[in-house]
C-alpha cells in the first residue's frame, strides 16, 4: 500500500446554534479559533497535502489560516458532508494514498490519534476507517457496530434507527474517517440525499464501499474529549472549562 497520506478540513458550515455571524470553525477556545487548534495538530503530521473546504463567510477563514501550507476549496451551497468532500475531486483526482477527513469544529483531536487511525487503516488494508469514542451517554449519536474482537467495521446505525439492542451500545461514530483516495470519491459519486435534511452524507459512503465488498475498519479514540464537536455557545464553553481543567 502506498504511504502517501492527505487531510481534508470541513469548514464550510455557517453554525446556526451558535447564534452568530462567525462561520462555527472561528469561534475560539483559550482564545484561539477552533480550526487553527485543529491545523496546528495538522502540521505535526506528514502531510503531502492539506485542503480546507470554506463556505458561509470563507474569505475570513482563509485570511485565518493564510500562515498554513492548504489549498482551500469552495463549498458555494452547503448540501452536507458529502458534497463538501466531493468538492476536493480536483484537487485529489492525482493522489493515490490515505486520506484523512476531519471536522474544523473538532479541535482537539491529538497527532496519536491520528497516526493511529492512519495505522489501522493501513494495517486493515481497508477502503475506509472510522475514528469512534466511547461515550458514557451516546444519546443522538451513529452506534458502531464492529465485527466481534476485531477493527472491522459492519455498520454506522444512527441513533433514530437503532433497536434497543443497538441503543445499548456507547461506541460511537466521530464523524472522522480515513480513505483510500479512489474508493472514496468513487462511492461519493453513489451517494444520494434521500434524507429529512436532503443532503449528501460522507457517512452514507460506508455502506456504499461495504456493498462494493470493500472492507471498512474502526478504531477508538483513547480520550472522548478528542473527538468533541461544537454545536453551540453553551457546548463551546463547556469544553473550554473541561479542557482548562485537564491542563
Amino acid at each position: 500500500m502506498t504511504n502517501k497520506k492527505a487531510a481534508i478540513i470541513l469548514a464550510a458550515g455557517k453554525g446556526k446554534r451558535m447564534k452568530s455571524d462567525l462561520p462555527k470553525v472561528l469561534h475560539s477556545i483559550n482564545n484561539k479559533p477552533l480550526i487553527r487548534i485543529l491545523m496546528e495538530t495538522m502540521t505535526k503530521l506528514s502531510l503531502d497535502r492539506l485542503a480546507v473546504i470554506v463556505g458561509f463567510k470563507g474569505e475570513m477563514v482563509i485570511e485565518e489560516l493564510t500562515d498554513f501550507d492548504t489549498d482551500f476549496v469552495w463549498q458555494k451551497k452547503q448540501l452536507g458532508t458529502g458534497h463538501a468532500v466531493k468538492q476536493t475531486q480536483e484537487l485529489f483526482k492525482n493522489f493515490d494514498g490515505t486520506v484523512l477527513v476531519a471536522a474544523g469544529d473538532v479541535p482537539f483531536l491529538s497527532s496519536q490519534t491520528i497516526e493511529r487511525l492512519f495505522e489501522i487503516h493501513d494495517k486493515n488494508q481497508a477502503s475506509a476507517t472510522c475514528l469512534s469514542a466511547e461515550f458514557d451517554d451516546p444519546t443522538g449519536y451513529g452506534r458502531i457496530v464492529r465485527k466481534e474482537n476485531s477493527n472491522i467495521l459492519l455498520d454506522i446505525v444512527e441513533d433514530k434507527d437503532a433497536s434497543p439492542e443497538i441503543k445499548i451500545i456507547k461506541e460511537i461514530n466521530s464523524g472522522t474517517f480515513c480513505f483510500n483516495c479512489l474508493d472514496l470519491f468513487d462511492a461519493l459519486q453513489k451517494i444520494g440525499n434521500e434524507n429529512s435534511q436532503q443532503e449528501y452524507y460522507l457517512t452514507d459512503t460506508i455502506k456504499i464501499l461495504q456493498q462494493g465488498g470493500k472492507k471498512c475498519a474502526v478504531t477508538r479514540a483513547s480520550n472522548p474529549i478528542e473527538v468533541a464537536g461544537i454545536n453551540s455557545i453553551e457546548q463551546l464553553k463547556s469544553l473550554e472549562k473541561e479542557i482548562n481543567f485537564n491542563k
